[in-house]
């Protein structure tokens, strides 16, 4: 995905106050059509409707003026407590005030398919459950009382267009927002009252009284008509993730905690009409404090299709794994018929990148942007990407369906033209193309799984014509891509080290008792570290197009925990992932990067790569922990 160096601003400081709240401590929302992302302060700071990649409607977390919405003790900002309910995407906030207590729940509620969506129609055939388009919001009192304000400040269009309010009947109970074409309502059992572009409202609870408020953007705009049946939608919505975890693999390990909340952000991160997943909710939020570099990620990476696969068969999440695979499946080519980095959650090509200048963006990072300018690029590594999903499908599938053995072929054939030429490389460098060894790794990969792919099929020709492209660039690497050292390098002209290179390792590209391999991960491991997290590259040795420093990057160092494990470096694989699991957010997430100066998340939140490497890197610690059992 697109992800650049940038340097720290020499006016910024992570760790100075700001009005803007850590990205880390965001809560994340989920229907599984689009997300929200909830402050500690109970304010919701982003969200899109009707779709992850739709226009905000609340967007503080880019602009402090942007859109608010928040329920929660008057007067009061800093809660008590915040957790998930256990095994679910709904958060708990719990706050203390000087006469009582309260409990706020938020969720972007599910429950039983009551029909055709229209508002994001599906193209794979839908579950028994659906998103209600809608996030609800209850608070009760639990001892003494306290005073509760409601205030919904939309500002549609990424905070372009300010909210027209109108409230519908006699009993203030329900008002209707308006702007850039979009309408939402409000229902609530608390009596509103319009303030220019906001609505507010207030009550005192006593213990055991209850409020709530229901934003919607479903086709008529429905929404629970009283508390009980807003607590029939939290009762759904539990038993959805609930019933979506329990088909999980049971995971009895100290690591299971961690395990399942990235198993709940993927979920939640995915697409439900096309089976897409984001590769994060966000689009700017900034990799460096107060840096220019700041990308959309709210698309599809090709290149997270494989880690994608892996992790879904490896939870034995079957069929969130059959439904990406099918994305995949339909998506179209470019003209040589290979497949681009990225797509729309919709499939679309087009990701054409502007900015929106008129926003602060998250603690003066500007600019915002909406679209990804990497979406054109080449770089050869998108084949080996889709070839390895192809063939772990096929695997744990046992079976190879007619409908993707074109794709097997063109993408073969791809791999087989370009592996020779330089590109952008893995990590969408701005520079001048080169020969990374991670791209010819990754054509390596999509002739070696295709030649798998094609002794499934039975054709022994192809086999042979793959198999000997495939032993062709694996020498090719060997030859170019090491240094005297006997390290693989960056790329062809150089000596540096690059973090892709763990990749080489965790696709099996030589064994974990090569010394090449062996070296490789150590040097990683000793070089290319800050304080025992993993940098991509030195940003004083690599081209990249731009300048300055940039943190660790947390998918970097998930890799290198899987290859210590593959190397036999088993002491050290489990003191890293024991340093990331501490570093996760308050409620368990992650960002793109670990910023080791102020022990803040950087970058698009929360980020699935992130998550994702961590299934594969716990995945392996148990593995090689159950295979001492029985030895």
């Amino acid at each position: 995905m697109s992800t650049h160096s940038t340097s720290h601003s020499p006016n910024e400081d992570v760790s100075m106050p700001s009005p803007f709240p850590p990205i880390e401590d965001f809560a994340f929302l989920s229907d599984c059509h689009t997300g929200a992302l909830v402050a500690p302060d109970g304010g919701v700071g982003w969200l899109c409707v009707p779709r992850f990649d739709a226009p905000t409607v609340f967007g503080t977390l880019l602009d402090r003026g942007a859109g608010y919405f928040r329920l929660g003790p008057f007067g009061v900002n800093v809660p008590t407590a915040r957790a998930y309910e256990p095994c679910t995407n709904i958060l708990a906030t719990t706050w203390n005030t000087s006469e009582g207590w309260v409990v706020v729940r938020d969720a972007l509620t599910l429950g039983p398919r009551r029909g055709e969506d229209v508002v994001t129609p599906h193209t794979r055939p839908p579950a028994d459950d659906d998103a209600d388009h809608t996030l609800v919001r209850i608070a009760e009192c639990i001892d003494g009382q306290v005073e509760v304000e409601l205030v919904c400040e939309p500002a549609f269009d990424y905070g372009r267009t300010t909210a027209s309010w109108t409230l519908e009947g006699s009993d203030r109970h329900v008002a209707d927002a308006t702007g850039a074409g979009q309408t939402i309502r409000l229902r609530t059992d608390m009596a509103l009252g319009i303030e220019g572009g906001r609505v507010r409202a207030r009550h005192v609870l006593q213990k055991g009284e209850r409020v709530y408020c229901a934003l919607s953007w479903d086709e008529d705009l429905a929404a629970p008509a009283d508390a009980d049946e807003a607590q029939a939608r939290f009762e759904a919505t539990t038993r959805f993730w609930r019933d979506w975890l329990g088909r999980a693999r049971t995971i009895d390990h100290p690591y299971r905690q961690a395990i399942e909340r990235s198993a709940l952000v993927i979920k939640g991160l995915t697409y439900m009409p096309t089976g897409a997943t984001v590769a994060a909710l966000t689009t700017s939020l900034p990799e460096t404090p107060g840096g220019e570099r700041n990308w959309d990620y709210r698309y599809t990476w090709i290149r997270d299709s494989t880690f994608t696969l892996q992790a879904l068969h490896y939870l034995r999440l079957d069929w969130e794994a059959h439904e990406f695979m099918q994305f995949i499946a339909e998506l179209e080519p470019v003209d040589d018929g290979g497949l681009q980095i990225m797509y729309g959650i919709d499939g679309r090509r087009d990701l054409t990148e502007s900015t929106r200048d008129d926003l602060s963006g998250y603690a003066g990072a500007r600019p915002v942007r909406v679209g990804n300018g990497a979406w054109n690029q080449r770089q050869n590594d998108v084949y080996g990407a889709v070839l390895d999903s192809i063939l772990v499908h096929t695997r744990r599938s046992q079976r190879l369906p007619r409908a993707l053995w074109p794709l097997v072929e063109s993408q073969a054939a791809c791999a087989t033209a370009v592996w020779h030429e330089p590109d952008q490389g893995i990590w969408e460098a701005r520079g001048k193309p080169r020969h990374y060894v991670s791209s010819k790794l990754m054509c390596w990969i999509a002739l070696d799984r295709a030649t798998k792919l094609a002794g499934i099929l039975g054709d022994p020709d192809l086999r042979a014509a793959w198999r000997a492209t495939a032993e062709e660039i694996k020498a090719d690497i060997l030859a170019h891509g090491v240094d005297d050292r006997g390290v693989l390098r960056q790329h062809y002209d150089t000596d540096a080290l690059d973090a892709s290179t763990l990749l080489a390792a965790i696709f099996g590209f030589l064994p974990g008792d090569d010394d090449r391999l062996r070296k490789s991960v150590l040097a990683v491991a000793d070089e290319l570290t800050h304080e025992g997290f993993v940098l991509r590259y030195r940003t004083d040795e690599t081209d990249d197009g731009l300048s300055g420093e940039e943190g660790t990057f947390l998918i970097c160092s998930f890799w290198l925990v899987s290859a210590l494990t593959i190397i036999g470096e088993e002491p050290r694989a489990r003191d890293l992932m024991e340093r990331l699991l501490r570093i996760a957010s308050p409620l368990g997430l992650y960002a793109e990067e670990f910023d080791t100066r102020s022990a803040r998340h950087l970058g698009n939140f929360p980020q699935a790569f992130s998550h994702l490497a961590l299934i594969e890197a716990a995945g392996r610690i148990i593995l090689l922990e159950l295979l001492e059992e029985l030895t």
